[in-house]
């Protein structure tokens, strides 16, 4: 037997001389997924958070002239809470999407690199989206998971061939004095995670490193340091992105323009928190990879970018620290 829920009602009227705050408010309760029981009443299931965002909702719309009164209320019976529960229906927002997946898997062949990226950063936001406000999942989101793990799948393999599946395993700190002088390995056709990683080696890890960029990880040589391919010695770990899980292996972690520069990296690999330099960052990379006639051309013109943009991280994160500290 199902709990019954608890909702929290935002009862309002939205200010009648102010068309733009108007349009602001519905459009916040849309993107909250509130359900709508009438005019000028809204429901959610009950969170402390969900609530706290009403909280502000109603202060902002009280603000600008309206009124809102926010309630708590359990459903009175089951059917009630099935009633309620069907407002909150997703499948034909999964649907809508999965058909998108379908039509976009038309389009990938011959895209570049900078237009797959931006369709499955795009893509990404859609279902995540959708996700958020998906308060009852049901088979319906599985499918529309499924379609959309195989449609990333699908434009990794297209994107950058080979790309390696996270490891679950414990990073230990490793000594930099036993990697000098190493040649190190890693995939063909230099993507970001690569570059940058190649970048990080030669940079602040091994300063001698000599690099093989493999057309295949089985051509991986024996006394090669592999990175960024399933069974090399250094890839995904975990959330980690192969650049973070080097920084974090060679103790480089306590500098925060690396760290910033990781979350770039990750953002612009797997997904994740939006990162402002990271699209003019791909859009660089991506003219660089069309220009470039090989990769020890490419991996040389996005050290020097990769340089800048460290340099830029490094001045934004002193002056975030001493702002905090004024």
């Amino acid at each position: 037997m199902e709990t019954i829920a608890t909702w929290s009602l935002l009862v309002l009227t939205l200010p009648t001389e102010n068309a733009t705050a108007r349009m602001r408010f519905w459009r916040a309760l849309k993107a909250k997924g509130c359900a709508v029981l009438r005019d000028g009443i809204y429901l959610l299931p009950y969170t402390e958070e969900r609530e706290g965002m009403l909280r502000e909702l109603a202060d902002a719309i009280a603000d600008s002239g309206g009124t809102a009164h926010l309630l708590r209320a359990p459903s009175l019976d089951a059917s009630q809470e099935a009633e309620f529960r069907a407002l909150f229906d997703r499948r034909d927002d999964y649907a809508n999407f999965v058909r998108t997946l379908a039509d976009a898997r038309k389009t990938i062949s011959g895209q570049s690199a900078a237009d797959l990226a931006r369709l499955l950063r795009r893509l990404r936001r859609d279902y995540e989206t959708i996700v958020a406000i998906d308060y009852f999942p049901d088979d319906a989101a599985t499918r529309a998971e499924a379609a959309w793990q195989d449609f990333v799948a699908l434009v990794d393999t297209v994107l950058s061939p080979g790309e390696p599946h996270p490891v679950q395993r414990t990073i230990r700190l490793l000594p930099l004095d036993e990697y000098q002088g190493r040649t190190w390995a890693t995939r063909q056709r230099l993507w970001v995670d690569r570059v940058a990683s190649a970048w990080l080696i030669r940079r602040f890890i091994d300063r001698d490193a000599r690099f093989i960029w493999l057309t295949s990880p089985d051509a991986c040589p024996t006394d090669a340091l592999g990175f960024d391919f399933d069974g090399a010695a250094f890839t995904h770990v975990g959330d980690r992105v192969t650049f973070e899980a080097l920084v974090a292996s060679f103790g480089l972690d306590k500098d925060p323009a690396l760290l910033r520069l990781g979350e770039m990296v990750h953002a612009l690999d797997v997904g994740g928190a939006p990162v402002p330099e990271a699209v003019g960052f791909e859009a660089v990379m991506a003219g660089a990879r069309e220009r470039a006639s090989d990769d020890d051309q490419l991996f040389d013109e996005m050290s020097r970018v990769l340089d800048l943009v460290y340099t830029h991280f490094v001045a934004t994160t002193k002056n975030a620290n001493a702002g905090l500290r004024s």
